[in-house]
Parts: structure tokens; C-alpha cells; sequence
């Protein structure tokens, strides 16, 4: 029978950078649903359509990387298509498939959205880019899931 693992508790140190790393998140999401509105958006339509300026993609990875129901994300396509930032067309891999795409106004949009957050600028340009560097790589050790 396996041992429950006893677990240690986080020193000071790291229960600072948790909480750190909270107000960054929380501020971050902040600013990012002002700027939707200032696109009168909301931040869940700001976000799929910044994923949808990177590349086309079907509504179910959609729905995974925006960690939600696919019948949601049908209803934030359906409103982003009604202002023409989206469009729908079908997936040239599989014709069954109909990708979501963001359209030339839909990227304008999406890039205004990704330029007007000051939070993203600002503090990082007090950093040189050695620091932005080791920041950028710390937090992509946090993030790897082995």
C-alpha cells in the first residue's frame, strides 16, 4: 500500500511569488476586458478572436483552448460573424469540418486589442531583455507539463 506524501510547507519566499503571480493574472485580466469593451466586446469574444487572428481553427479546438462548451463558442462565433470580425468556411482537409476564421477587420481588431494593453508593455520595458529572457523562460519551466 502507497504512503500518502506528506506535504511541505511553501516557505516564504514562494508563497510571495504565488501571490505575485496572482495580482500580475488578476491585473492582466483586468486591462484585457477593458480593452475588449473599448472594442465593445466581451473578454471571452476579444480572446477567441485573438486566437483566430493567429490561424483558422474548427470549433472544437476552439472550445479546448478556451476551456469551454462548444455550443459557447458557436454563440461567440455567431456574434463575432454578425459584426464581420469572423467567418465561417469549410476545412479544406475535411469539407465536413467548418473552420473559424478571423477576417481582415476581425485581425485589425484583434491586433488594436493586443496593442492597447499598457500592463503587457509598460512594466516589461523597465526590464532589459536579458531579464525579460529569464523571466520568459521560468515561466515556460512553470507552464511545461512532464
Amino acid at each position: 500500500m502507497a504512503t500518502p506524501r506528506t506535504a511541505r510547507r511553501p516557505d516564504a519566499l514562494t508563497l510571495e511569488v504565488v501571490e505575485l503571480i496572482g495580482a500580475v493574472v488578476a491585473r492582466y485580466h483586468e486591462e484585457y476586458e477593458e480593452a475588449a469593451a473599448g472594442h465593445a466586446l466581451t473578454g471571452a469574444q476579444a480572446r477567441l478572436l485573438s486566437l483566430l487572428s493567429l490561424e483558422p481553427l474548427p470549433m472544437r479546438k476552439l472550445a479546448q483552448r478556451l476551456k469551454c462548451e462548444p455550443s459557447n463558442v458557436t454563440g461567440i462565433v455567431d456574434r463575432l460573424e454578425s459584426r464581420g470580425l469572423v467567418e465561417r468556411r469549410p476545412d479544406p482537409a475535411d469539407r465536413r469540418v467548418k473552420l473559424a476564421a478571423a477576417t481582415d477587420e476581425g485581425r485589425r481588431v484583434a491586433r488594436s486589442l493586443q496593442e492597447s494593453l499598457r500592463f503587457a508593455r509598460e512594466p516589461l520595458a523597465g526590464l532589459s531583455e536579458e531579464e525579460r529572457v529569464a523571466l520568459r523562460d521560468a515561466l515556460r519551466r512553470m507552464l511545461r507539463e512532464d
